[in-house]
């Protein structure tokens, strides 16, 4: 669970310590792996995998099991019967405590990392409470006001850190001595620039796996779209840039744009000019934030007669549905169970421990190939 990708001295990728995050990251979200199908889905050998696997074992993060490996299970006590382990993560006990969880949206990205922070409250003895916002922060400060009003000792919540809004929720967070955690976002506030705790995806990281994914099926024109009211389309545009421009490919004169919000009347307009401008350009791949307009691209590309992935390769970014697409889509996969089991190790440890350091978790996410990629098969190491 690196913060970053980069070998740490000069900023260039380590495609070894990357790809120890991606085959740690498959088994600790799928609980185990085969070895074989890991091996297809990240383009490389089964002995890469295989070896990668071994490392990761001798160094006590996985364990080895025939054909493949799977997370370490949950020690049944570490000597402490306050805590316990949760896949190499500390988890304090907590009894009758109660958690106040605001998300966004509670019908996409959300649900699955709401479901993992329910079962590591349990698994704290803690129960939730939960509110789902509307990215408008006046809203969101009443929901909160209304989560601790019903008795949570601590906050997980996601809100508006953008403009004016953001402006007050950082105001509110500054003058607040509710432990509290921020999900996917972070912030820091006062005169005293005190960071919050926080857990978030490196999305960045996410969007360059995407691009050195493209670029080993062959490609040499790759082009990035994300929704316009996407709160991570900046970080996935440097992570597309970072890998473009460390492999040498140009950042210019391919497709680099923003889709209309797909609820408003200009997105299926929005959906051909894009690939009208993929077409007009000679991009060759891009990468779509989100699935649903990764979907809509894919249709408009099939209905024009052309081939996914012969004329044009599509990366989704999220993988809530892309896997359905048809062609099923590659996608990025933010790490959601395990952004919701960290966040709330941190918060129960924060309840119990006022005083401790801030943490500032950085997740990277997976890379899942499918058909929408694949028509080359990278050179196998």
């Amino acid at each position: 669970m690196a913060e970053s990708r980069d070998d740490g001295r000069d900023g260039r990728f380590d495609p070894i310590a990357a790809r120890h995050e991606d085959v740690l990251a498959a088994i600790i979200d799928r609980g185990q792996i085969r070895v074989t199908e890991l091996a297809a889905e990240l383009g490389v050998s089964a002995v890469t995998v295989r070896r990668t696997v071994s490392e990761l074992s001798a160094a006590g993060q996985v364990r080895r099991v025939h054909g493949g490996a799977e997370a370490l299970p949950r020690a049944r006590s570490t000597g402490d019967p306050g805590r316990r382990i949760t896949a190499g993560m500390p988890v304090v006990q907590l009894a009758g405590k109660t958690a106040g969880v605001m998300v966004p949206s509670l019908d996409y990205y959300w649900p699955r990392f709401v479901r993992a922070v329910q079962e590591n409250l349990a698994a704290a003895d803690m129960r939730m409470l939960l509110r789902g916002s509307s990215y408008d922060a006046t809203d969101e400060l009443r929901d909160i006001r209304e989560l601790l009003s019903a008795g949570s000792d601590g906050l997980l919540i996601a809100p508006t850190m953008s403009g004016e809004g953001g402006d007050l929720v950082r105001d509110w967070l500054a003058s607040t001595t509710v432990p509290t955690v921020l999900v996917e976002r972070s912030a820091v506030v006062g005169r005293e620039h005190v960071d919050v705790e926080s857990v978030l995806t490196d999305h960045a990281a996410g969007a360059s796996a995407a691009v050195y994914h493209l670029a080993s099926q062959g490609h040499a024109r790759i082009g990035v779209a994300c929704t316009e009211i996407s709160l991570h389309a900046d970080e996935i545009r440097r992570g597309w840039y970072r890998a473009a421009s460390h492999l040498g490919l140009p950042t210019t004169g391919v497709v680099d744009t923003d889709i209309p919000e797909r609820r408003g009347p200009g997105f299926h307009v929005g959906i051909e000019e894009f690939v009208d401008a993929v077409l007009a350009t000679g991009t060759t791949a891009v990468l779509v934030h989100s699935d649903p307009e990764a979907i809509q691209v894919a249709q408009s590309v099939t209905g024009r007669g052309l081939r996914i992935p012969e004329d044009l390769a599509i990366v989704a970014y999220d993988d809530e549905i892309a896997a359905y697409g048809s062609p099923p889509l590659t996608a990025v996969q933010p790490p959601r169970r395990t952004i919701g089991q960290a966040a709330v190790n941190l918060l129960a440890a924060r309840i119990a421990d006022p005083g401790r350091p801030v943490h500032r978790l950085t997740l990277n996410p997976v890379l899942r190939v499918r058909e929408s990629t694949t028509y080359r098969r990278a050179p196998q190491t």
